[in-house]
C-alpha cells in the first residue's frame, strides 16, 4: 500500500526541501481523493463471493495460543454478537482491506471499538480517558478503524433495544465528531496536536443524564483501581510471603523454571525504560507470577501479573506482561514481510503515538519465544459499561469515541489531508450510517454461525469462564 503521510513518519531531515507543504495544499490533496474514492461508496457493503467461513477464520487465530483456554475465548465470543466483534478484528481486516481506501495511512489503532476506549492514569496521577487497547496498532488505513467503530455503535445499540432510527443517529454522531476534530486539529500547529487530551469533567460535559452518571460511576470505580486496593483481592499471605491467588483456568501459577524465565524477561523489561523509571522500578522486588487470562481477542496469548514490593509490605505494584504477536494489520499493509522486529516494542510505540499521555512504565521484553508488552497491571483503569446504555447516552459516547479517534490519528499523519477528504458535510456521515447497518447484520449472521459451530461440536466452549 502506498500511504500519503504527514509529519514526520515518512521523511526526515537528511535533505532540504524548498518549502514545507501549506495546509491548503494539503487540504486540496484530501478533497482530489474524493474523485477516486468517492465517499457516498463508503455505504456499500456486501460480503464477496468466496468470503472464508468466519468459523474457519477464527480456529485460524487460534494456532500459537494456549489450548486449554480456547474454550474460554470461544464462550466469550459465542455470549453476544457485541461479544463476538470484540473477538475478530482479524475478520474485520480481512473484509475492510478489499474496501476503497485513500490511502491516507496514519498509526491506527487496528481494533477501534466502543469497549477500547476507557480510563487511566496519567503520570500525574490524573483520570484521563483515551483509547486504550494498543494489540493491533499499526501504519495502516484511517478508514478501517473508523468503520470498526461505526460497526460496533450499531451492534451495541441493536442489543441495547434502540432502534435502527436510534443507531443511526449515534453513528452520526460518532462520524461527526471525527471529522469535526480532525479538521480542527488540522488547523492546530503539529506540535499544539500533541498535547490535546480529554479528562473526566470534559467527558460528561454536555452528555445525557444517564452518561453522565456512567461516567461518575466509571470514574469513581477506575480511582479505586489501584496496585494497593488490590492486594486483597487478588493476593493470599502464604507461609509468610504474599501470593498471588489461584482461580483456575483464569489465574494460574506457571512452573518454577518459567518463572525463572520471567523474571529474567522483567530485568530486560527495565532496559526498555527510561532511566529515571528503570531506577524506580528496578527498586521493587519481585515476590510472585501468575498467568490472568484478559479480555475477549486476547484470550489464549500468554498474560502474567507481576506483584512487586517495595520497602514495606503495603508497597506494592502490579506489572502485566502480555503477549504481542503481529498485528491482524500487519498482512495487509506489508504482506507476508513484518515490518516490526519486536511486536512489543510496536504496542509500545504506538500506544505512545496515539495516546495524549501514557503509562510512565510501558515497556517490552522477550521470554522463550514469545515477545511481550509490559505495563501497569492496576492503574487507575476503567471502562463506560456499553451494555444497557440508552440511546441518548450511545448517542453521546458515540460521539466522544469519534472525537478520540480523530485525535489518535490526527497526532501520528495526515490530519490535513483527512480532513479536506471527509470535508464539513454529512455526505460521509449518511454513507457510513448505511454501511455500520449492513455490517452488524453481516457481524450478526458471522456470530450466529459460530453459535452452529459451538452446537456442532466444531469449535469448544467454555461458557462460564
Amino acid at each position: 500500500m502506498s500511504g500519503l503521510l504527514e509529519g514526520g513518519i515518512d521523511r526526515g531531515f537528511a535533505s532540504l526541501r524548498e518549502r514545507p507543504i501549506p495546509r491548503a495544499e494539503r487540504y486540496e490533496l484530501g478533497r482530489g481523493l474524493r474523485k477516486r474514492v468517492p465517499r457516498s461508496s463508503w455505504g456499500d457493503w456486501s460480503a464477496p463471493a468466496g468470503r472464508p467461513d468466519p468459523v474457519d477464520r477464527i480456529a485460524a487465530s487460534h494456532i500459537g495460543r494456549v489450548p486449554w483456554l480456547v474454550p474460554v475465548r470461544v464462550g466469550r465470543m459465542a455470549a453476544s454478537p457485541y461479544a463476538f466483534l470484540r473477538g475478530t478484528a482479524g475478520i474485520m481486516a480481512a473484509d475492510f482491506a478489499a474496501l476503497p481506501a485513500t490511502g491516507i495511512t496514519p498509526v491506527v489503532c487496528g481494533d477501534a471499538h466502543l469497549g477500547n476506549f476507557g480510563f487511566y492514569a496519567s503520570p500525574e496521577r490524573e483520570l484521563v480517558f483515551d483509547l486504550n487497547d494498543f494489540d493491533e496498532a499499526h501504519p495502516g488505513a484511517w478508514e478501517w478503524d473508523l468503520r470498526r467503530l461505526v460497526t460496533s455503535v450499531w451492534v451495541a445499540g441493536r442489543q441495547n433495544g434502540s432502534t435502527e432510527d436510534q443507531c443511526a443517529d449515534a453513528v452520526a454522531r460518532c462520524v461527526s465528531a471525527y471529522r469535526q476534530q480532525v479538521r480542527y486539529l488540522a488547523d492546530e500547529p503539529l506540535l499544539a496536536r500533541s498535547f490535546e487530551r480529554l479528562d473526566v469533567d470534559q467527558l460528561g460535559a454536555g452528555a445525557s443524564s444517564t452518561l453522565r452518571k456512567e461516567v461518575k460511576r466509571a470514574a469513581k470505580r477506575a480511582r479505586r483501581r489501584t496496585s494497593d486496593r488490590a492486594l486483597p483481592r487478588f493476593t493470599e499471605q502464604r507461609g509468610g510471603a504474599r501470593r498471588i491467588v489461584q482461580e483456575p483456568p483464569l489465574i494460574t501459577r506457571p512452573t518454577d523454571a518459567h518463572a525463572q524465565l520471567l523474571a529474567a524477561g522483567l530485568d530486560d523489561y527495565l532496559r526498555t525504560l527510561p532511566s529515571h523509571w528503570s531506577r524506580i522500578v528496578g527498586g521493587y522486588t519481585l515476590v510472585d507470577l501468575a498467568h490472568k487470562v484478559v479480555g475477549v481477542g486476547s484470550v489464549g496469548l500468554r498474560a502474567y501479573v507481576a506483584l512487586l514490593e517495595g520497602s514495606s509490605p503495603d508497597d506494592v505494584l502490579f506489572l502485566q506482561l502480555k503477549q504481542a504477536r503481529r498485528s491482524v494489520l500487519g498482512p495487509y499493509v506489508h504482506g507476508d514481510q513484518a515490518w516490526h522486529a519486536h511486536q512489543g516494542q510496536r504496542v509500545v510505540e504506538y500506544q505512545q503515538a496515539l495516546q495524549t499521555v501514557s503509562d510512565p512504565l510501558l515497556g517490552w521484553t522477550t521470554v522463550g519465544e514469545h515477545q511481550y508488552y509490559v505495563r501497569q497491571f492496576r492503574d487507575m483503569k476503567g471502562a463506560i459499561t456499553v451494555d444497557g446504555i440508552d440511546a441518548a447516552a450511545l448517542a453521546d459516547y458515540a460521539g466522544v469515541c469519534g472525537s478520540l479517534l480523530a485525535k489518535g490519528h490526527a497526532r501520528t499523519s495526515g490530519a490535513s489531508i483527512i480532513a479536506g477528504y471527509v470535508g464539513r458535510g454529512e455526505l460521509l456521515d449518511q454513507a457510513l450510517s448505511r454501511f455500520a447497518r449492513a455490517y452488524a447484520d453481516q457481524t450478526e449472521a458471522d456470530h450466529a454461525r459460530l453459535l452452529v459451530a459451538v452446537q456442532q461440536g466444531v469449535l469448544p466452549s467454555d461458557p462460564d469462564h
